[in-house]
């Protein structure tokens, strides 16, 4: 093998969006496995692994060999990764590490959601329509397919403590990081909430500028943060326009390839490189984090990958930060050491609740509007993505040019190792009424915006954490409140809990 066999480089890459016609998620990934593979000569007899993203929709048990088996690929090896937004940047990490240690083969990575459509016809037959099909989950295809590999971590995001809390949708767990990041800024729900109009606006210009957007259209601060009722309270501090949008029909794909095989296509003039790339873990459930407004983990994957390409993040032209609610690119942006205002922006693509929040695939269409950037105007570029509840962490750096003695897998285990050993012991039940102090807080809004739940981290005079609903009566006087460094009474099991005095 020559060196060129040995260095991965991002080959194609293709995007879909549909806002009209009702289609399947597969359809629609179809879509996009062909614009990357459109114009590339032998490049799709060159596709020895197919690679799914985690898909939300029903599609069977095979839906990347019935991607493949539609694109004429094969054979081939498939696969499909367990759930997880870091999904495609670690796909990407395990096809630049078999290429990088000579393995060689040519990846094609794609996912897809189509849950607008699945909506529109769930509502049409609700209306008594006969004449919508049903959700097309492609099974129909799966005869004499045999079942795609399931890669990935597939460990539940949540345990027994979220569960009993009431924190199992992202949308309960993610404000309370927020809380934390509040409280350490001073600032309180309704402070907080202006303050991240300011720090999400200039993410609508950038989908307003991106052909592949749900929204492409630009918001001020003012429109973001304000409640009303078209804009209406998820949980404190976050109303709508700052949540991730689940409901899009959008895919993406990508081929990743050694420069060898992309130079022997003719290919290799708009590759861009695979410099380098790293994952690592928070403490797995939130409950158990010693704080919950930081992450070690991403510090460790994008130090590690950083430091595998041998620049620092200084050094980078173009970012683009995870961004299903705002507290994760404050951690991220803490974590790598950079500023919410950096004046390269933290997003080439837009954010999940602008460009759109296709399931577990958003952080493909993010390398792919970077490659887009790096082989037009060069430089480097850092994507991330995390998994479940800001969890599990997968960073890449790209480049318009070759690195420097090839790509280099960013080593993270003595770090991993370290936050693993930082896990807080979680009380699943309280005796008596133990006192304890709030870390990390929010308040569930109902249909009516009045608060629905008021779920709570504390930690126990003695050490131990808990992951507390609010009892009954004390809901109604928690509207627009954080508790976060308050002190409540605990009991129960499952833990309740109320404010002390």
């Amino acid at each position: 093998m020559t060196d060129e066999d040995r260095l991965p480089v991002v080959v194609a890459a293709g995007q879909a969006l549909e806002r009209s016609e009702l289609v399947t998620a597969l359809e629609l990934a179809g879509r996009a496995v062909e614009a990357a593979l459109e114009g590339t000569g032998g490049l799709r007899s060159r596709v020895g692994v197919v690679s799914v993203v985690n898909i939300l929709s029903r599609v069977g048990p095979s839906p990347a060999g019935i991607l493949a088996r539609r694109a004429g690929l094969g054979p081939v090896r498939t696969e499909v990764t367990t759930v997880g937004g870091n999904s495609p940047q670690w796909l990407v990490n395990r096809a630049a590490a078999a290429i990088a240690g000579g393995s060689g083969g040519t990846f094609l990575i794609a996912g897809a959601e189509a849950q607008r459509s699945s909506r529109v016809r769930r509502e049409q037959r609700a209306l008594g329509d006969d004449s919508v099909s049903g959700p097309g989950t492609g099974t129909e295809e799966d005869a004499g397919l045999p079942p795609d590999e399931v890669v990935g971590d597939d460990r539940p995001g949540m345990g027994p403590a979220e569960v009993n809390a009431g924190l199992v949708a992202p949308v309960h767990v993610y404000p309370l990081f927020e809380s934390a990041l509040a409280h350490q800024a001073g600032r309180d729900p309704a402070a907080q909430r202006e303050f991240l109009g300011t720090v999400l606006a200039p993410f609508t210009e950038v989908a307003a500028g991106n052909p592949w957007a749900w929204f492409p259209e630009v918001r001020t601060p003012a429109e973001l943060s304000e409640v009303t009722a078209e804009n209406r309270l998820v949980a404190e501090p976050y109303p709508k326009r700052m949540c991730a949008v689940m409901g899009v029909d959008q895919a993406a794909c990508l081929v990743v390839t050694s420069l060898g095989t992309a130079r022997a296509l003719g290919l290799a003039q708009g590759a861009v490189f695979c410099w380098s790339g790293a994952d690592a873990a928070d403490v797995w459930f939130p409950s158990a984090r010693p704080d919950p407004g930081r992450s070690p983990g991403i510090a460790a994957a994008a130090g590690a990958a950083l430091g595998a390409a041998g620049i620092g993040p200084d050094e980078l032209s173009s970012l683009d930060l995870y961004s299903c609610f705002p507290c994760a690119l404050e951690l991220a942006a803490e974590a790598i050491g950079i500023s919410l205002d950096d004046h390269r922006g933290l997003t080439v693509t837009g954010g999940l609740p602008y460009f759109g929040g296709p399931g577990n695939n958003y952080t493909l269409h993010a390398i792919a509007t970077m490659v887009e950037r790096l082989g037009r105007e060069g430089g480097t570029g850092l994507v991330t993505g995390l998994g479940w509840y800001a969890t599990k962490h997968s960073v890449g750096i790209y480049g318009g040019s070759p690195p420097v003695g090839g790509w280099a897998p960013g080593e993270t285990g003595p770090d991993q190792a370290r936050i693993d050993a930082g896990a807080v012991v979680v009380a699943g039940e309280v005796g008596g009424r133990a006192g304890a102090t709030v870390l990390a807080s929010t308040v569930v809004a109902g249909p009516d915006g009045s608060p629905a739940a008021a779920p709570v981290i504390a930690r126990l005079d003695d050490g131990r954490q808990v992951a507390a609903a609010a009892e009954e009566t004390e809901l109604a006087g928690l509207a627009g409140l954080s508790l976060v460094g308050h002190r409540v009474e605990v009991s129960g099991g499952p833990p309740r809990y109320r404010v002390a005095g």
